[in-house]
């Protein structure tokens, strides 16, 4: 097991107990900070992404969350693109998806 997997990135949003908030691309929202959402949330750690990205889920990030996943990413070699928030920012959209 990786040092990284217990890293936490940021916080995974819920609507319910059974419902992950999601964009309209489908990804799960993971959020840098637990002001940004108001749903139920948990702290979502790299090695719990890693495995979902695994499975072919995607992943959405804001830019906190971001920051702190790309390096761990790189570091395990994980064949992602830096996110350009200030390009995504002037097309309206406030988070970066991910999916391998």
């Amino acid at each position: 097991m990786s040092v990284y997997n217990t890293k936490v990135i940021g916080f995974f949003a819920y609507a319910s107990p059974s419902e992950v908030v999601c964009t309209d691309g489908a990804a799960c929202v993971i959020a840098g900070s637990q002001k940004t959402r108001k749903h139920t949330i948990k702290k979502t750690r790299f090695g719990e992404i890693i495995q979902g990205m695994q499975l072919g889920a995607a992943y959405a990030f804001d830019k906190d969350a971001y920051n702190r996943f790309y390096p761990l990413a790189r570091q395990i070699e994980l064949n992602i693109q830096p996110a350009d928030f200030k390009k995504n920012k002037l097309k309206g959209m406030r988070f970066f998806t991910v999916q391998i």
